[in-house]
């Protein structure tokens, strides 16, 4: 598998490229801002674009899609609830294939209505759902903490070894795994959906 994580804009946001070692067909999550950067690296990394990937709809993880597919052909795949335009929909467990390397989406709301995650090998691209050290916020439109709380519980279900690609460098360090954030996020250590509610807000 590559992996290339490309802090752009000046929201500290994350834009990743995913990639096939050996079809050398790759995917871009959640791309906005310094495109160029990202067309750069996939020349240099003679990676072909075949998907563009966004894990939620707010404006700062889809802004490129537009140019990137014009420029590339890629297909650009959301949450079938998303309400922007979209070539594949997808929902939770759903494969998404390139090459030898598949993409497994988990449906996870409460960020917003159309957040995923993507689940490649050891590695869980979490957008802002989960952050490391906090986690996405709940007051923008189709926020929830309610169901949040219940997507950041299914996520700390999963084997505590995955590391944590999130959408933005908010965090002491760029990426994390699930068992770091589960011994120390204030979000993953709460005792009920109550007490998450209440720190979180909404």
């Amino acid at each position: 598998m590559i992996l290339r994580q490309i802090k752009v804009g000046r929201m500290a946001n994350f834009t990743y490229i995913v990639g096939d070692e050996d079809s050398r067909l790759a995917a871009v999550i959640d791309p906005s801002w310094e495109l160029e950067r990202v067309l750069d690296e996939l020349k240099r990394s003679n990676l072909r674009l075949t998907y563009i990937i966004n894990t939620h709809t707010h404006f700062d993880h889809v802004l490129g899609n537009e140019q990137l597919k014009a420029l590339t052909g890629a297909r650009v795949v959301m949450h079938k609830n998303s309400q922007l335009e979209k070539d594949v929909a997808v929902d939770d467990n759903d494969l998404i294939t390139l090459g030898s390397l598949s993409m497994r989406v988990l449906y996870t709301p409460g960020h917003s209505k159309d957040s995923i995650c993507l689940l490649v090998e050891n590695r869980l691209f979490t957008g802002d759902t989960l952050f490391v050290g906090s986690c996405g916020r709940v007051d923008l439109p189709g926020g929830d903490a309610g169901e949040l709380y219940e997507s950041l519980r299914r996520i700390a279900s999963l084997d505590e070894c995955l590391e944590v690609y999130p959408g933005h460098d908010y965090g002491h360090e760029p990426y994390s795994t699930i068992g770091k954030e589960k011994r120390s996020n204030p979000v993953m250590l709460v005792g009920s959906k109550e007490e998450f509610i209440a720190l979180v807000g909404g």
